[in-house]
């Protein structure tokens, strides 16, 4: 049984994969996703200041996502 981590390797990749990905997902270079990865970032800050554990974790997914 594969790792959950390689398993979300393996997604990305086919994400990205020219021949065949999702169009969006090529196009994406790190001036693109720069805002995204902010808007995530203060999603983040905003769950710990609410003390929200379980919108944390998910906010951190995303976040951990862009990287």
């Amino acid at each position: 049984m594969s790792h959950p981590v390689d398993r979300l390797k393996d997604i990305m990749v086919r994400l990205r994969d020219p021949n065949g990905g999702c169009p969006w997902d090529v196009e994406q270079t790190f001036q693109t996703i720069a805002p995204y990865t902010i808007e995530e970032a203060y999603e983040v800050a905003d769950a710990i200041e609410r003390g929200d554990m379980d919108e944390l974790r998910v906010e951190l997914g995303d976040l951990l996502f862009q990287v």
